[in-house]
């Protein structure tokens, strides 16, 4: 019997740590506390490889505070108001649909990209990610939720700005991950003409483990109690998050762009997620590009892609 109580007890133990770490997993990656939006403020990314930028950045900024826009929510799958801003060039245009990165905003990862729309005659629907920025929720889950979000915007454009819309996803790291995730959905409408992912990963796990190794942590251990975290606490299953898997059932065509001194999502993700797409691809490097900072380091050649990709899938 006495034999019996101990074994209950280490068992208990054991469960109570695995709980904790999970827990701890949940707070550190995936949870995403209420936030404060202070709007005389320019939320610039942190890191020196962003300083030469600052003011090009902030200068997005600003210009997409005074561009004349219309504000947009919708509501989720599971009840979260999620909110956007559409910047029209003129009635028809393409339209770009721009998500940002982990932890970032529509304002501060996207303003560049509002720019970049209108002066390649496209309309620009930037939105806040489910826990990010203006937008409900609590919980990031790596692309997995966020896709459902993405098709939700889509449905938005078709049902309330143009029914016949020529549409392209465009996302930045996380924003990348979740556009081609969207890419794989049976259910996407055949407005979608495209997709852009810029500094995407391979996987959400794979991009985890690769922070956890930086931070001298046994990745391969505490993996698994990250997942744990999502599924217990988060609702959602991280390891379903896989970019590289959705690009091997892609329905639209897919160019990658990525920095080749990117020391946060490797470029060599975008060459795996590039590989096992299964549609018309292209893969551009930028040279000397840090993380996000593809269109900032050259504009010029982020341009000329864009052009020769989607210009004939958009009729031009």
């Amino acid at each position: 019997m006495k034999i019996i109580w101990i074994l209950a007890a280490l068992l208990a133990i054991l469960v109570i740590l695995t709980l904790t770490v999970s827990l701890i997993c949940f707070f550190r990656i995936f949870f995403s506390p209420k936030r404060k939006i202070d709007p005389d403020s320019f939320d610039i990314p942190v890191g020196e490889i962003y300083e030469p930028y600052r003011e090009s950045m902030v200068g997005w900024m600003k210009m997409t505070r005074t561009l004349p826009h219309r504000d947009i929510e919708i509501k989720s799958h599971d009840g979260l108001t999620l909110r956007g801003k559409y910047y029209e060039h003129q009635p028809g245009a393409p339209i770009e649909i721009l998500m940002h990165g982990y932890r970032g905003s529509a304002e501060r990862d996207m303003s560049g990209g509002v720019s970049r729309c209108h002066t390649l005659g496209r309309s620009a629907l930037v939105i806040n990610h489910r826990a990010s920025g203006t937008s409900d929720g609590s919980v990031i889950t790596f692309g997995r939720l966020e896709r459902l979000d993405c098709l939700a915007w889509i449905k938005y454009i078709i049902d309330h700005i143009d029914r016949d819309a020529k549409i392209i996803l465009t996302g930045i790291s996380m924003g990348a991950a979740t556009v081609m995730l969207t890419a794989a959905e049976e259910d996407l409408p055949p407005n979608v003409v495209g997709v852009l992912a810029d500094c995407g990963y391979s996987s959400a796990e794979e991009i985890i483990k690769k922070v956890m190794r930086e931070m001298k942590l046994p990745a391969n251990l505490l993996y698994p109690f990250a997942r744990l975290g999502g599924l217990l606490f988060g609702h959602f299953d991280v390891s379903k998050a896989s970019p590289i898997n959705a690009m091997k059932r892609a329905r639209v065509p897919v160019l990658f762009i990525h920095g080749d001194s990117d020391a946060f999502v490797p470029h060599a993700m975008s060459v795996e997620n590039f590989k096992a797409c299964v549609t018309k691809k292209e893969l551009v490097t930028v040279a000397g590009a840090g993380h996000g900072l593809c269109f900032p380091v050259n504009p010029e050649q982020y341009f000329e892609a864009l052009k020769n990709f989607f210009d004939p899938l958009l009729g031009k």
